[in-house]
């Protein structure tokens, strides 16, 4: 929305749910490419969003370094190869955020096998 903005586009982008599996996997062309046993890790990919968010909303804006830390430790214990990143960000601008009351969204990007899979929450 912002870059449509900042250029102003003549379009209208138009968000919705994320649309997710009973396990709380996002629904995504990219899981084709897991294999069952890491389809059965890959929910934690969401997991660790919600239990980031939880963390955050209980212990305020100086949890935040500490809760993307333990996330991604949590993703790697599950079996993911590689955290690229776990942030919590603005949700208009995507930067850090300065208080827990603006919206603000719970990003991550990780990579189970050959799959980079990516999901967000709102805080």
């Amino acid at each position: 929305k912002r870059m449509a903005t900042d250029l102003d586009l003549p379009i209208a982008i138009e968000g919705c749910p994320i649309v997710r599996e009973t396990d709380g996997l996002a629904l995504s062309s990219r899981n084709a490419y897991l294999s069952d046993k890491e389809r059965i890790c890959a929910p934690a990919l969401y997991r660790a969003l919600l239990g980031v968010a939880a963390r955050v909303r209980k212990d305020g804006l100086s949890a935040v370094p500490a809760a993307q830390a333990d996330a991604a430790r949590a993703l790697l214990d599950a079996g993911f190869a590689k955290v690229d990143y776990i942030a919590v960000r603005d949700a208009a601008s995507l930067a850090p955020i300065a208080t827990i009351s603006e919206p603000a969204r719970i990003l991550a990007a990780a990579w189970l096998g050959r799959t980079r899979l990516i999901d967000n929450i709102s805080l």
